[in-house]
């Protein structure tokens, strides 16, 4: 038997022959990783005993694996470049809260000044109210990466192993933005992924202004995804595949010896065909 194995820092495929994990005692990490079939299908009925995982060529015991549940903070526009898009921004975020299951989830925006309007603490029956009361101040700035800032502060007082933010932009992507020492390092420090939908209404699949060259830049930092639409209809889209593809993460945890470090991580599984894709370890 094979396993196909993936390096999170290369993230190809390998075959490695099967070996008897090494006896181990110690403390657990956790990776986050999407397992698909050969039709690129997500696989998520999957157990501990389909797993395997090497660090620095050594064989790890993992322990469990569980659909991924990590915090989530969305942020979405509410400049004055947004009036027109907002109420399809709200309904495309509470659809895209509805399909991420059962975690915690606080909500944001980002018009001058950035807000939290719920907190990972609420409970979700109150985000409906919550988002209704949101509009578009016709006299504010998109202030994106101040709002990302606000949703790491967030994401960094309740310390999880892993985190998303997904920022939901409507004005278009020209003034540059923040990216200054003081609002950049929250984002970073709360090692969250961030996610960016931006509608670039007007502007051409062109060159990318240095704007959306600098949240692009910001998405691929922390391992995100930017992706661009042109259409008001199409901020419901863009969620649901982000909201597809965080529903299918898995977390598998593994025992690990104290104080070993995560070097040369490799996720496998034992399914004939199957495909996996290392998404991060933590602690880090």
């Amino acid at each position: 038997m094979q396993f196909v194995l993936v390096p999170f820092v290369l993230a190809l495929a390998l075959a490695l022959a099967a070996e008897t994990p090494i006896p181990q005692t110690g403390t657990s990490r956790v990776s986050l990783a999407v397992v698909t079939d050969p039709r690129n299908r997500p696989i998520v009925d999957i157990g501990a005993d389909d797993f395997v995982i090497q660090e620095a060529g050594a064989t790890r015991e993992v322990l469990s694996v569980r659909p991924a549940d990590y915090p989530i903070v969305i942020l979405f526009d509410t400049g004055a470049g947004a009036r027109d898009d907002v109420a399809t921004i709200r309904k495309a975020v509470e659809r895209f809260i509805d399909r991420i299951g059962e975690r915690p989830v606080a909500v944001g925006t980002f018009g001058d000044t950035p807000v939290m309007i719920a907190t990972f603490e609420d409970d979700r029956t109150t985000f409906g109210p919550k988002l209704d009361a949101a509009i578009a101040n016709p006299h504010g700035q998109s202030v994106l990466t101040r709002g990302a800032a606000l949703g790491g502060q967030a994401i960094r007082a309740v310390e999880p192993l892993f985190a998303a933010i997904v920022i939901v932009s409507a004005a278009p992507l020209g003034e540059m933005p923040d990216t200054s020492g003081e609002v950049l390092a929250p984002i970073i420090d709360s090692g969250a992924v961030v996610h960016v939908i931006a509608n670039r209404a007007g502007t051409g699949a062109g060159a990318a202004s240095p704007a959306v060259t600098a949240i692009r830049s910001l998405a691929e930092q922390t391992h995100g995804d930017f992706t661009s639409i042109y259409t008001a209809a199409s901020y419901q889209t863009a969620l649901d595949r982000l909201a597809d593809r965080l529903s299918t993460e898995m977390m598998i945890e593994y025992l690990v010896p104290n104080g070993s470090k995560p070097v040369d991580v490799k996720v496998g599984v034992k399914i004939p065909g199957a495909r996996v894709r290392g998404l991060g370890v933590a602690p880090r």
